[in-house]
């Protein structure tokens, strides 16, 4: 599937505020990749200094969807964009919301780590804790990607990824249930694991959501309620007339 053309502008400037805006994007999901990298390592080491400079880094991402929001306001008004132009515009403001929230989920997790967790991080948990990471830390990635060259395909791909996630999600949640059902003393540390797994749960669906701003800014169409497999079927047609 080809990448979205996004086409050019009577004015140059025009062109250069929507490529800034994507660029910003691509930046802010850079650092909060970065932040769910380290948040990751501190929680599967028990590092509390690395956990304390990913919730400083929070700050930046805040910052930076502010920075972008504001700008896609000004392109709004000055602009008034249309087409696919506009679908742009509505596609940044979503991604940036939910990159800002993948990285209050980020902190979340670094702040479970600040607390005691000795004794409550089994290996066998450990190892699922750290296999779950690596999925949302792939999803993260393959959806900025995605984003960065406006791959249809790619989106669809990252949203079936949130099953999986879920599904591990939901195999440490019977785990945790049970360490604590043996140990009661356990539970207050087995639950800062918990809610760490539940954090990272969250950012998975932040992803898919992300997946599907994509989804609709190649398609124009609204597929949060839609069948995934009904999209591509969409798409492998329309492919097939355009190939004549």
């Amino acid at each position: 599937m080809d990448t979205l053309n996004l086409g050019q502008h009577i004015s140059q400037k025009f062109n250069e505020e929507l490529e800034d805006v994507r660029s910003k994007v691509l930046h802010m999901g850079g650092i909060v990749e970065e932040q769910l990298d380290h948040a990751i390592r501190a929680l599967l080491s028990g590092d509390t200094e690395l956990a304390g400079e990913v919730i400083a880094t929070d700050q930046r991402v805040n910052a930076l969807e502010v920075e972008i929001d504001e700008e896609c306001t000004r392109i709004v008004a000055r602009r008034q964009p249309a087409a696919t132009d506009l679908r742009l515009v509505m596609a940044v403001i979503r991604t940036i919301n939910d990159l800002e929230r993948i990285g209050d989920e980020i902190k979340r997790v670094a702040r479970m780590v600040r607390e005691e967790l000795d004794g409550s991080m089994e290996e066998e948990v450990r190892n699922e804790m750290e296999h779950m990471g690596e999925q949302v830390r792939a999803m993260l990635r393959q959806v900025l990607d995605a984003f960065a060259r406006t791959d249809v395909q790619a989106a669809v791909a990252v949203a079936r990824a949130d099953h999986k996630v879920d599904l591990k999600y939901q195999s440490i949640t019977r785990q945790l249930m049970t360490y604590m059902a043996q140990d009661h003393g356990s539970i207050p540390q087995v639950l800062n694991v918990l809610w760490a797994a539940r954090a990272l749960e969250r950012m998975g669906d932040r992803c898919q959501n992300i997946a599907e701003y994509v989804i609709y800014l190649v398609i124009g169409k609204d597929v949060r309620h839609v069948s995934l497999d009904d999209v591509m079927a969409e798409l492998q047609e329309q492919a097939r007339v355009q190939a004549g």
